[in-house]
């Protein structure tokens, strides 16, 4: 009697502490479990990097590529037991509650339609995907299944954004919006230096969707949007060029993009020819305008401002998170809710698609493409 006591004392111990671990993850205790699909985006080293954080602890990995598996591997000092060669396998097994896209824009749909039915929440590298299609069915799938699904962009991260946005918005600092217009881009992805694999996939029509349209026009749409509050465009005009072929052959290495509003106007300039990296941003209203010149610096002049006048701002004035996993993990855990045609937004970044795919179709047609409002 007394072992068989003993036996079930036991028994309901283990039960116990089993159903206070499952309760623990359900209640989303302890750091955020995380796993990367995909390794060949040049950003990926954000999060295999990682290692000093304590919010998000990183369970597996995806790359069905072993050389590059390898590569990663070794730069990055990680176990070989955390790669996988079959995604199913990876997550059934590791189980994660979130997972980050590191792979080409048009796997995203893919990364979605293997972690939505499972429950697990999704966050991609910018934009969203290659097409509408591709957008509105990862949609539904977030929808369906309830999950989170945003989009990661550097400048969501800028303190001089966020003070833009609320001089624009909470100050009424500049009146009525009236034209924006936003430069984004770098020297282009050989110049700088990608590796292959990320050269191999932004600059591959299908994968990445385009060139530089694609690749920094989602910044200007993706900022807009924010900026409109969700407002939809009524039209969208773009022209491309292709100033080097010999490297670019197959993408556009430079793009204008106009994004009209009844009562405003949005000209985004992305390119792969910049002399010089650059994420700006000038809003310009009724009665004043301010210019966010990068993370922290802007320019800003009002009505009754005798002359223009600079000013730094950082995270101490304005919060923002600078890390984008320590975003997922908030979210993810509830401790922060993700606002309506937020930066990081599903809403906002299907619209982002929707003007980048219209901007496509007037580049293809040399045609305004007039967009439904409704």
């Amino acid at each position: 009697m007394k072992r068989h006591h003993f036996i079930t004392v036991l028994l309901i111990c283990l039960l116990t502490v089993s159903g206070l671990r499952s309760y623990a993850q359900a209640a989303g205790k302890g750091p955020l479990r995380v796993a990367v699909v995909g390794t060949s985006h040049g950003h990926v080293p954000w999060i295999l990097n990682r290692k000093d954080k304590s919010d998000v602890t990183l369970v597996g990995v995806y790359e069905p590529d072993q050389e590059l598996a390898d590569k990663r591997i070794k730069g990055y000092k990680l176990s070989p037991d955390l790669f996988y060669t079959d995604l199913s396998k990876m997550l059934d097994k590791v189980k994660p509650e979130a997972v980050v896209a590191f792979g080409s824009v048009y796997d995203h749909a893919m990364v979605v339609e293997a972690c939505a039915p499972r429950g697990i929440h999704v966050m991609v590298e910018k934009p969203l995907a290659t097409t509408l299609a591709q957008a509105r069915k990862m949609e539904s799938l977030a929808k369906k299944y309830k999950i989170h699904l945003l989009t990661n962009f550097e400048t969501s991260w800028y303190p001089s954004n966020a003070k833009a946005f609320q001089l624009v918005n909470d100050s009424n600092y500049v009146g009525a919006v009236r034209k924006v217009v936003i430069h984004d881009g770098h020297q282009g992805p050989k110049e700088i230096g990608v590796g292959k694999e990320f050269f191999d996939f932004l600059t591959d029509p299908v994968l990445n969707g385009g060139g530089a349209l694609m690749d920094f026009g989602c910044y200007g749409a993706n900022l807009m949007t924010h900026l409109m509050h969700g407002q939809q465009p009524v039209s969208v005009t773009a022209v491309t060029r292709q100033y080097k072929p010999s490297i670019y052959p197959k993408v556009d290495d430079d793009a204008t993009i106009i994004v009209n509003y009844p009562t405003a106007q949005c000209v985004i300039q992305a390119s792969w020819n910049w002399p010089f990296n650059r994420k700006d941003m000038e809003i310009y209203g009724e009665t004043g305008y301010v210019f966010a010149l990068d993370n922290n610096n802007m320019r800003l002049r009002a009505k009754n401002d005798k002359k223009e006048h600079s000013r730094v701002v950082t995270v101490k004035e304005i919060p923002v998170y600078e890390d984008p996993f320590a975003y997922l993990a908030d979210v993810v855990r509830g401790k922060i809710t993700v606002p309506e045609n937020g930066l990081y937004s599903l809403e906002n970044n299907v619209t982002v698609v929707r003007i980048l795919e219209a901007a496509k179709e007037s580049v293809k047609t040399g045609k305004t493409v007039m967009l439904d409002t409704k």
